[in-house]
């Protein structure tokens, strides 16, 4: 079961920040946006209700989320140590601080159920909440990188307390706004509101976005002691990646705020109506997939820290080097044969097989998406009608993933399926993986396949896509890996921001109407197109 263990616990914190910032940011936007308590505002009492609520079930969540991040932490450290932690973990900031957090959510969401609720257009009851909000916010003072430093401890962590309150008022105006507007295809709330709020939202999420910056920045700076460290280590990989992610994600909210900005000059509705909201769910998307990744950054150990495990520039770029895909795999009886001196703890015999074997895996697998890409862009035309079941591949690569992954295991290797998915994280992971591949294709298959104009099938494909690639960057890298894992990693990493990028794309295709529909379909077909090129080119450090 430490298998599950370890996965729960990879995915844990990313979730733990969504409803942080459901919460946090939710109050904010209340306080400095909504303002129920003006006698000028067009809200209903339901629509104020629905906030609230939505504000309630974050900050119930996250005691939830917080409890279940110590729990995992005492099943890991049970399982690697094989002896209860206690009392030693008792004493840590990380228990103690995790355990008051988790306290302090219950109280603001007492407060939210029993008086926030029943009083949403008081002006004071919002100041009680937030003032409420403030003890569990400066509590993940002591969740972070700045609490175990020796010099700036104080700085760096009032830095990223701001950097999280930051995001969190980001995050939790979104998810505000994808309320407003469902309640706006239901009739439900007043329509000239989801317009004025948009509009308000705006100098406020620039706010939000200079938070982020002035406080990362200077994080970042003091973590980082050479620029190779900032595409050599697992953190400095991580925090590229989560920097390109916010460019998406800004990216989107200036095409939200032009919208906007052209409904008061021109009185169109249809830009604010046909497209800002699909902007503002594929930004969802964006914005759920970085709170994953920045959980995901909290559990690497700093670049500064660890300059013997950081592979140079070339090495990197090695990496991505293009070279012949090797289509010719060793016999799984080699491969066994060397897996003992590859895995021993002393006397580690590196293995040109099981390196070989995972090359063919790639490689092969990159072959698949790149013809799958290939057949996607012909489907765009009316004479290549057939080429419109290219999801098939999914289904296909899912198959041959099933048998080649983690060979050491059922149905190719000696133990067995149950004992390795749930005692092995990464072989959990990889099941998952296969798991999703398929079931990728087989549902976009049926809704291509479907008749129904209203079938809810077709979002299927964006939706696993946004979360295998949630999987790859939320769960690609483990603190003090060695230099041959991270090199390993770092392209599962890129994968997984494509992985994003063809999820958003699709969803816009969907969603959009012409010409942006089109471009949107062209940027995802791209993205699964430099997937299938990383793995094409994917070649395995010999360890």
């Amino acid at each position: 079961m430490e298998g599950i263990a370890d996965f729960l616990d990879s995915l844990i914190g990313g979730v733990d920040l969504a409803f942080y910032s459901m919460a946090v940011g939710g109050l904010l936007w209340g306080l400095f946006i909504l303002k129920p308590w003006d006698p000028k505002s067009q809200y209903n009492n339901k629509f104020l209700q629905q906030t609230v609520n939505l504000i309630y079930l974050g900050a119930f969540a996250l005691v939830i989320t917080e409890l279940a991040k110590i729990v995992l932490k005492i099943w890991l450290m049970t399982a690697t140590l094989e002896r209860w932690p206690f009392p030693a973990f008792a004493y840590t900031a990380q228990f103690q601080a995790g355990l008051t957090r988790a306290l302090l959510s219950g109280f603001l969401a007492f407060y939210l159920k029993q008086h926030l609720q029943s009083n949403v257009r008081s002006k004071q009851h919002w100041i009680n909440a937030t003032l409420l909000m403030l003890p569990m916010v400066i509590t993940g003072a002591w969740l972070v990188h700045g609490a175990s430093r020796l010099e700036d401890r104080g700085l760096l962590m009032a830095l990223s307390v701001l950097h999280q309150v930051s995001a969190a008022l980001w995050v939790g105006s979104i998810f505000q706004l994808l309320l407003i507007w469902h309640l706006k295809k239901q009739n439900q709330i007043n329509a000239e509101i989801w317009p004025i709020l948009l509009w308000r939202f705006s100098p406020i999420g620039m706010v939000a976005v200079l938070g982020i910056l002035a406080s990362g920045l200077p994080i970042a700076l003091y973590y980082f002691d050479t620029w190779n460290a900032f595409i050599g280590t697992g953190y400095g990989n991580l925090l590229l990646v989560k920097i390109l992610m916010l460019i998406i994600a800004l990216g989107f909210a200036m095409l939200n705020r032009q919208a906007v900005h052209d409904y008061f000059l021109t009185s169109n509705t249809h830009n604010i109506n046909y497209r800002v909201p699909y902007y503002i769910e594929a930004e969802t998307l964006v914005l759920i997939t970085l709170l994953f990744t920045a959980a995901s950054l909290a559990s690497q150990p700093p670049a500064i820290d660890i300059p013997h495990l950081t592979a140079t520039w070339q090495e990197v770029l090695h990496a991505f080097a293009p070279h012949f895909p090797r289509i010719t795999s060793p016999t799984h009886d080699a491969l066994i044969a060397g897996e003992a001196g590859r895995i021993a703890i002393v006397g580690q015999v590196p293995s040109e097989a099981a390196t070989a074997w995972s090359d063919y895996n790639h490689n092969i697998s990159g072959i698949f998406l790149t013809v799958m890409s290939v057949f996607a862009m012909l489907s765009y035309k009316k004479e290549y009608t057939w080429a419109k079941y290219w999801p098939l591949g999914f289904m296909l690569l899912g198959v041959f993933l099933f048998f080649r992954s983690d060979a050491e295991t059922w149905p190719l290797g000696p133990i067995g399926f149950w004992d390795s998915t749930f005692n092995n994280g990464e072989v959990l992971q990889h099941r998952i993986a296969t798991l999703l591949v398929f079931m990728l294709g087989l549902m976009e298959i049926k809704a291509r396949l479907s008749n129904d104009p209203n079938s809810k099938l077709p979002y299927v494909f964006p939706i696993l896509s946004a979360f295998g690639g949630l999987m790859l960057l939320a769960h690609s890298h483990v603190g003090f890996e060695p230099k041959t894992t991270f090199l390993i990693q770092v392209g599962h990493t890129l994968m997984g921001l494509f992985s994003l990028i063809l999820a958003c794309g699709r969803w816009l295709e969907l969603k959009l109407d012409s010409p942006g529909k089109e471009i949107a379909g062209f940027i995802s077909v791209f993205a699964l197109f430099q997937i299938g090129i990383i793995l094409m080119f994917y070649r395995e450090p010999l360890y």
